[in-house]
C-alpha cells in the first residue's frame, strides 16, 4: 500500500541521522570577524536573532520569547552590553523599564551572521503551506521539550 511518507520508525531513523549533522553545521557557522572576540554562544545567537527580527524589547519580553528565566536573560544582556554589542536605554513611557537593542556598530555583523541560517530556513519553508510550516515548527518544539524531559535538562 503506497504511503505519502515514511513510517514513524523510518522517520525516527532519518531524524536521528539528520539532527547531529544539523547541529554540527550550525556550530560550524563562522562567527564574523567583528564578533569573534566576544565569546558568543548559541544562547547569545537566539537573543540576538530576537532583537534583530523583532526589534528592541524589555528583558522580561525577551525571556518570555526565549522561554528562559528573566535572570538568565538579564545576565546575558549585561554581558553583551558591557561588550558594546547591546544597548540598554530607558523606556520613554515608563522610566522604570529598560529597553534592550542591538548596538548600531554590530547590527550589520549580526545580520550577516544570521543570514545563512535564515536563508536556508526560508528555502526549506517557502514551498510549504502555512499549516505545513506550523507542523514543522510544532514537531521541532515537541522534540525539544521531550528530549529535555527525558534527559532531565532544565527548561
Amino acid at each position: 500500500m503506497p504511503t505519502d511518507g515514511p513510517t514513524v520508525d523510518q522517520g525516527v531513523r532519518e531524524m536521528l541521522l539528520l539532527m547531529p549533522r544539523l547541529v554540527a553545521r550550525a556550530k560550524r557557522m563562522p562567527v564574523p570577524e567583528q564578533l569573534r572576540d566576544f565569546a558568543l554562544t548559541p544562547r547569545h545567537l537566539s537573543l540576538l536573532a530576537l532583537l534583530l527580527y523583532d526589534g528592541p524589547a524589555t528583558v522580561k519580553t525577551l525571556a518570555g520569547r526565549l522561554e528562559i528565566a528573566s535572570t538568565t536573560v538579564s545576565l546575558m544582556v549585561g554581558d553583551l552590553s558591557r561588550q558594546g554589542i547591546l544597548v540598554r536605554t530607558e523606556d520613554e513611557r515608563d522610566r522604570r523599564r529598560t529597553i534592550v537593542s542591538i548596538g548600531d556598530g554590530h547590527r550589520d555583523a549580526i545580520e550577516g551572521w544570521l543570514a545563512a541560517g535564515a536563508d536556508a530556513w526560508r528555502t526549506a519553508l517557502e514551498p510549504l503551506a502555512p499549516r505545513e510550516r506550523q507542523l514543522v515548527i510544532d514537531a521541532l518544539r515537541t522534540y525539544e521539550r521531550e528530549t529535555m524531559k527525558r534527559t532531565g535538562q532544565p527548561d
